[in-house]
């Protein structure tokens, strides 16, 4: 009998309950943590969408997508309705303000107000900016995404098919530093006269499991699908390594509610069409196809 992939995931949160080190953590809110986790998903065999709570794909996608423009500020993100980054550039403003401004009523001026959204909207040179943007001792900037697919697509046997977000000169400018930190790829030999596979190994040092590694595996896959598209590939597998894996204590009870739930079928990523470039792809281009998970279950973000 073939064990769903997703019970990895639930296994992992039944470990964190039984047997995480329960430590006060910088959010005040306090973790169950373990350290030195490993998930593997086959991604020829469906998306590793979670299934047994519901996650919204649709803000993952438009997050990717604006981590490949290089952009730092919030501005793009909640003009599309997505606020997952909200937080942090909210609670700065109130703290250097005093001003207890509601987080629709932030949002709304970061939307309507460019100068406003300049000022308190930058997250500073977090994911996108070391991605397209790393700026070298000489001033020079690296755009990490291009060389990776030029190597891919020249040299696939190499061993430095990777890229990161962990700059240490800039680290202290970044609203957060980045947990999903290096990304390494592999390209495989075709088997049976097929194309040869892309696969993805994701090394995050810092693992909200409840709220935050759903949809860092989603995003990983999906960018793993774009470079495997753009690179005439095949997908293969996806492989997560957790540094400091965490649950909140505030996200235990839904947890114990997550594990009761019996895993559905992953569903199927589609491209819909093919970009002449990395940067060509828009929001409209992805379809999910087949999802049907449990609901939802929510947590507060610990900031």
């Amino acid at each position: 009998m073939t064990i769903h992939p997703e019970h990895q995931y639930l296994d992992l949160l039944r470990r964190l309950l039984e047997d995480g080190d329960r430590r006060m953590d910088r959010t005040g809110v306090g973790t169950r943590s373990l350290f030195g986790e490993v998930l593997r998903f086959d991604l020829a065999k469906g998306v590793p969408l979670l299934t047994t709570k519901q996650v919204f794909w649709k803000p993952a996608v438009r997050e990717m997508l604006w981590f490949l423009t290089g952009g730092t500020n919030i501005r793009p993100l909640v003009a599309q309705g997505v606020k997952i980054w909200t937080d942090w550039p909210l609670a700065t403003y109130r703290k250097e303000t005093g001003e207890e401004i509601s987080q629709a009523d932030f949002e709304k001026r970061i939307v309507e107000d460019e100068a406003f959204a300049a000022q308190w909207g930058d997250l500073g040179p977090v994911y996108g900016k070391q991605w397209r943007r790393w700026q070298g001792p000489d001033g020079r900037e690296h755009d990490q995404i291009a060389t990776l697919i030029r190597d891919i697509r020249t040299n696939p046997a190499s061993r430095r098919l990777l890229f990161t977000g962990w700059n240490v000169g800039e680290l202290a400018g970044m609203a957060l530093p980045p947990c999903h930190m290096t990304y390494q790829f592999h390209v495989s030999s075709g088997a049976d006269g097929g194309a040869p596979r892309l696969s993805c190994a994701l090394h995050q040092r810092s693992a909200d499991i409840f709220l935050g590694v759903p949809f860092n595996l989603f995003e990983a896959a999906l960018l793993t699908h774009m470079l495997a598209q753009q690179c005439d590939l095949d997908v293969g597998n996806l492989v997560w390594f957790g540094g400091d894996v965490h649950l909140y204590s505030n996200a235990e009870e839904q947890a114990r509610e997550q594990m009761t739930r019996a895993p559905r079928a992953f569903p199927r990523l589609k491209i819909l069409r093919k970009p002449d470039s990395i940067d060509g792809y828009a929001f409209e281009d992805f379809a999910v196809e087949g999802y049907d998970p449990h609901p939802p279950l929510r947590a507060p973000v610990a900031v």
